[in-house]
């Protein structure tokens, strides 16, 4: 990546004021403690043991890739779905399926339990049931138990982080990458880290910066600004989504020198890119620092499954990036992937990341190996891509991601034309304010690479008509041909195909110069 010349002084002179200060905390690391063969515990996998650079792969879609998208539910969980009473889980029965059924042998499966499938998680790769998945999260459970429960500055850092770490780096080709526990708490960290200057280190004119956050942004960008905010030393600016002749109007007013940009990759609730090339000249253009939440991109977008940027090749424009590994990577937790400066800096004033137990083992090892098998079984991400394509093509409306927001407009609406799905077998979430505008409230279908044709062409014969007749009148995105992309192994036209190519081999060119 390419430094702000602006920020790279500033971050040289508080990191050297930390270390004055002896505020530079450490990140060290624990050797994971390993069972020996004699051990009992040993022997629960069997000779036949994943380890971590042995992953097993496979060429198509296995029953495995089913349960990620198909659960069961009691007929009476499932009554309470339907309920317009709100509850906080009490009355869900902790039932599983086999002790429900022994209940009541004479009774036939379908009038027990409901068949749901979803269209409402974000588990786009499907490889949160993959054997090697979940293979490498019990090998390290039993050769490691959780692990050491501590924050990771204490003792809750392993070789099993750093590993992922490392591979998180290499994915999203920057020098180094932090983990942390959730994709919330990154960006929290991140956020709140650029307002964390001791006191006494630096004048007020080098304290002082701007925020200028995308109106639709992820609710833990914003509190994060809001929290940074709360320092007195930052002005935030809310710029139209993905408007950037209004972002460029701000830039130019804004006095300080200072700047920041903060934007999601792939927008959660309307499915549409952040405008990539267009940030990245405004940011040779100011100077800004540019952050990128990359949740919804990351594994799903570049052929190398590097994100976003990588996909409209950008990533040397991009100086910070926020991740999760509950969405793609199919387990759980976040990171963010940057310079070795910026880790060291975020580690040191990050406080979600500093007062946070590290990640469990477990968790780490298998998004490790989640990152192996999307390189490895790369057409999960074909066809998460056909199935974007598909539901276009039957919903009539112009989709650019695996994220389809239907504008409904009223809530009660919304929540009847979800129940309505529910009733005839597909789990489509009726998302509501204050999660979007007053007005503009809609079903969020959401494509896993594990969603068969048949699962859609279901699920279109159960959209009523007077939805599918919303979808297709909702107000256009006006998209434009910068802010779509595919993978190459889709693209028709082979002039296309290589042009595409060409510019990804150019970015990764720059990138080697520079790393």
């Amino acid at each position: 990546m390419v430094s702000s010349q602006v920020w790279e002084g500033w971050l040289d002179q508080v990191l050297e004021d930390l270390e004055n200060l002896q505020l530079n905390r450490k990140l060290l690391s624990l050797n994971s403690s390993s069972a020996p063969a004699n051990h009992p515990q040993a022997k629960i996998l069997g000779e036949k043991s994943l380890s971590q650079e042995n992953i097993q792969t496979f060429r198509g879609l296995g029953p495995w890739d089913r349960e990620t998208v198909e659960v069961l539910v009691s007929q009476a969980d499932f009554q309470e779905w339907l309920s317009d009473k709100s509850h906080t889980g009490q009355r869900v029965r902790i039932e599983d399926v086999q002790s429900y059924q022994s209940r009541y042998p004479d009774v036939s499966s379908a009038k027990l339990l409901h068949k749901l499938c979803l269209f409402s998680g974000n588990d786009y790769l499907g490889l949160s049931g993959h054997p090697s998945v979940r293979a490498a999260a019990a090998k390290a459970a039993v050769e490691c138990g959780m692990g050491p429960r501590g924050a990771a500055l204490i003792c809750g850092y392993t070789d099993y982080h750093r590993r992922l770490e490392l591979a998180l780096a290499d994915l999203k080709h920057t020098e180094d990458c932090l983990l942390c526990p959730t994709g919330f708490a990154a960006n929290m960290a991140v956020m709140t880290a650029l307002a964390g200057i001791p006191k006494g280190t630096l004048p007020p004119v080098m304290r002082a910066y701007a925020v200028f956050s995308d109106s639709f942004n992820h609710a833990s960008i914003i509190d994060g600004v809001r929290l940074a905010q709360k320092s007195g030393q930052v002005e935030v600016f809310q710029y139209k989504h993905s408007d950037m002749v209004h972002l460029e109007k701000l830039l130019q007013e804004c006095k300080l020198e200072r700047k920041v940009v903060v934007t999601d990759s792939l927008f959660s609730m309307d499915g549409d890119f952040a405008p990539m090339k267009a940030l990245a000249d405004l940011r040779r253009k100011y100077n800004f620092l540019l952050i990128v939440d990359d949740a919804h991109g990351t594994l799903v977008c570049g052929d190398d499954g590097g994100g976003v940027a990588e996909a409209f090749s950008v990533e040397r424009e991009v100086d910070i990036y926020v991740g999760t590994l509950s969405k793609a990577f199919g387990c759980h937790g976040g990171f963010i992937a940057t310079s070795r400066k910026w880790k060291q800096w975020i580690q040191s004033r990050g406080r979600s990341f500093i007062f946070s137990t590290a990640l469990p083992i477990p968790v780490v090892a298998a998004a490790y190996a989640a990152i192996s098998v999307a390189r490895e079984e790369k057409w999960r991400q074909r066809i998460l891509w056909e199935r974007v394509r598909q539901l276009s093509v039957g919903l009539g409306v112009d989709l650019v991601s695996p994220i389809a927001p239907i504008i409904i407009g009223s809530a009660d609406e919304a929540v009847s034309a979800s129940r309505e799905l529910l009733k005839s077998g597909f789990h489509v979430f009726a998302i509501r304010p204050p999660t979007v505008p007053d007005g503009s409230s809609r079903l969020r279908i959401t494509l896993s690479a594990a969603h068969t044709e048949a699962d859609l062409q279901a699920l279109m014969a159960a959209l009523p008509s007077w939805i599918k007749e919303r979808a297709r009148s909702r107000p256009s995105l006006n998209i434009s041909s910068s802010c779509r992309w595919e993978p190459s192994a889709l693209l028709v036209n082979s002039q296309e195909r290589e042009q595409q190519s060409q510019e990804r081999d150019a970015a990764k060119s720059l990138l080697r110069t520079r790393l």
